[in-house]
């Protein structure tokens, strides 16, 4: 009589217990993915709105320091947090602030339109309780005129193929297109070394007459900054009227969503959507450059007075 050994494996059973262990492990635990999803993208975004968040050029207002196509970085915190610092505008608009500070003379900000939910970037030139005037072009703070000082011209590139909302983006530059010996062509506008009272200096642009080039006087609110473009003839800033895609006026320091601090890399017009023609289109000696105004001690310019 043969004898059956009740021990030995079962090829069947086996088979069956390594198809439930594959069913097991193939099927995905939806709740947990979406909650991980979830969780991540919320953690995204409470840097972007309390940390630090990345920040685009697309208009010439802050040239010779900013060009268009420039990526930096806008840090979150310096002067507190507010509606303005949450990304996308996805808190309604108030006065509050939550461990509030005051920006300083020549810092690089980036307000929220009074109207419309757009970012600005603009620089800071007066501080609350400040008076400011501009008198041909010159900024007069306190009754003080702000030290400028005529520098040779930055040399900007010929870049035909940037174009900004209304066409190419250096178009009004074109009474200033230069040919160096290697038959390179670049802008060279009229360039001036501006000095604020803390010493702050940096370089603006003023090549044409225009109606912002008067204003005031204005006295800033407190609570409120004044600011204007380093481009001045191509920047709708505190100068401008709200309803002219200016800032009209101070700004509320709630409004402020945080300050630039540095260059992270720049494109010129060349790039497309295809990332081959991103490296060609490096700008690389704007990459890392600090938007961190220097000292007159620095640059061996004197302060204003």
């Amino acid at each position: 009589m043969a004898h059956t050994d009740s021990t030995a494996p079962d090829p069947q059973s086996g088979a069956e217990d390594t198809a439930k262990d594959d069913a097991a492990r193939e099927k995905v635990d939806w709740f947990a993915e979406l909650r991980g999803l979830a969780l991540m993208l919320l953690a995204v975004l409470a840097f972007h709105s309390l940390v630090a968040k990345p920040f685009y050029i697309p208009s010439t207002s802050m040239m010779p320091t900013l060009h268009v196509g420039d990526r930096l970085v806008v840090s979150k915190y310096p002067y507190g947090w507010s509606w303005a610092s949450a990304s996308f505008h996805l808190l309604p608009r108030g006065d509050w602030r939550v461990l509030p500070a005051t920006p300083e003379y020549g810092d690089i900000v980036i307000p929220v339109h009074p109207i419309r939910d757009e970012d600005y970037i603009k620089r800071v030139v007066a501080l609350p309780g400040d008076t400011i005037a501009v008198r041909d072009g010159r900024i007069i703070l306190n009754g003080v005129p702000v030290k400028r000082e005529v520098v040779p011209p930055v040399r900007i590139p010929f870049e035909p193929e940037l174009f900004c909302e209304n066409g190419p983006c250096l178009a009004d530059f074109e009474a200033y297109r230069v040919r160096d010996a290697d038959g390179r062509q670049f802008f060279e506008p009229p360039t001036y070394r501006e000095t604020l009272p803390n010493g702050a200096t940096y370089l603006v642009i003023d090549h044409r007459n225009q109606f912002l080039d008067n204003y005031g006087p204005y006295v800033v609110p407190e609570g409120h900054v004044f600011v204007m473009g380093d481009n001045r003839d191509e920047s709708a800033d505190s100068r401008a009227s709200a309803e002219d895609r200016g800032l009209g006026g101070g700004i509320p320091l709630e409004n402020i969503g945080g300050r630039a601090e540095f260059i992270t890399f720049s494109l010129d017009g060349t790039a497309t959507w295809n990332p081959l023609t991103w490296f060609p289109a490096m700008r690389g000696e704007r990459a890392w450059t600090t938007l961190r105004p220097a000292l007159a001690e620095e640059t061996g310019a004197a302060p204003s007075r």
